[in-house]
């Protein structure tokens, strides 16, 4: 029987795999319209926005809680072109992988948080399930406004 560590690579390379089809297209959409914020959408409502949100994410359940570091999120401001986000999804795959390696040795561990004051665990399973389908909630939202700006967004989902 594979590990679960093995099951959560192979997941993590699908997530990736469909993240570089995003990445990609942002790439083909204009500097203006990666950082124009529209309020009906979420987060500040802006691809760039949804892309640091996405990050903050995994840094605060994967980093934070996961690894137990002492962290500083990434400043949306800080990301002023998609290959400023490339370079940070690189940084967040480096501590997700880091994070998998430990899965199996944590499998029974209880990662503990707090969250609005109230107090919980999850596994750290859990954790991982939890930030890479709120990577793929924010995903369809990014393709949602480009097709708001006129763009024709592309396939990004895993099964394609």
């Amino acid at each position: 029987m594979e590990s679960a560590a093995n099951y959560a690579i192979e997941q993590y390379e699908l997530v990736q795999a469909s993240r570089k089809v995003l990445l990609d297209y942002c790439k083909t959409i204009h500097s203006n319209d990666f950082l124009n914020e529209n309020s009906s959408f979420g987060r500040g409502g802006s691809i760039r926005n949804l892309l640091t949100h996405i990050a903050n994410t995994y840094e605060f359940w994967i980093a934070k809680h996961g690894l137990n570091r002492a962290i500083e999120f990434t400043p949306y401001g800080s990301i002023q072109t998609i290959n400023d986000a490339m370079l940070l999804f690189e940084k967040i795959d480096a501590m997700v992988f880091e994070f998998i390696g430990l899965v199996d040795s944590a499998e029974k561990r209880q990662i503990h948080f707090e969250i609005n004051g109230v107090k919980s665990h999850a596994s750290p399973f859990k954790l991982f399930t939890h930030v890479i389908t709120h990577e793929f909630h924010h995903k369809g939202q990014i393709l949602s406004i480009s097709r708001h700006l006129g763009y024709i967004p592309v396939d990004t989902d895993i099964m394609r």
